[in-house]
């Protein structure tokens, strides 16, 4: 009787303390039209990435400098990764065109940011984009240099706390103007 009341207790505190997390939403072109958030706005929105993403890059003989990844060899060739693991924060650096998002990972690196873009299969969640996708990788920019990453990191949303967001109060006010008397 001890043993199972002593179970029930731990599954019940499991339970509890993992309500207390933010439960993560996708970002969505319908979130966004709905709230209308400037720039500004978006900027103090914290993102996070649904799945990990992994970079990888080829380095050429002379070429050293590696900023943001690790070095490792695979088959005799030193490789340059980067890995930005499931829900990692970013936020907002600019908006390169109106749907997509250039969203940082790394606090001390301003240029290694990814692009993220509506996705209208995918009820336009905000999805990692890439120069182009084939069945094995993509071609991402990160740190203005090109990287690989796998075929699965096409399905990296990009996730926010909807309850923390609509938390937060913004007030706003208009002047009406002023006349002389």
């Amino acid at each position: 009787m001890k043993f199972t009341n002593l179970v029930l207790l731990s599954i019940l505190g499991v339970f509890f303390l993992s309500s207390c997390g933010p439960k993560l939403t996708p970002f969505t072109q319908k979130l966004y039209d709905e709230n209308n958030w400037s720039d500004d706005e978006l900027k103090r929105i914290q993102f996070y990435t649904s799945e990990d993403i992994v970079l990888f890059r080829e380095l050429r003989r002379g070429e050293s400098e590696i900023v943001s990844g690790e070095i490792k060899i695979r088959n005799g060739r030193k490789i340059d990764e980067v890995v930005i693991k499931k829900g990692t924060p970013g936020v907002l650096m600019f908006r390169p065109k109106e749907d997509k998002f250039a969203i940082s990972f790394e606090a001390d690196n301003d240029d290694g940011y990814l692009i993220f873009g509506a996705a209208k299969r995918r009820s336009g969640q905000y999805r990692l984009f890439a120069k182009d996708w084939n069945r094995s990788f993509g071609k991402v920019t990160y740190d203005g240099k090109t990287y690989r990453t796998s075929s699965e990191s096409q399905y990296a949303t990009l996730m926010v706390d909807l309850k923390r967001i609509r938390d937060t109060k913004v007030q706003k006010r208009v002047a009406k103007g002023r006349t002389v008397d």
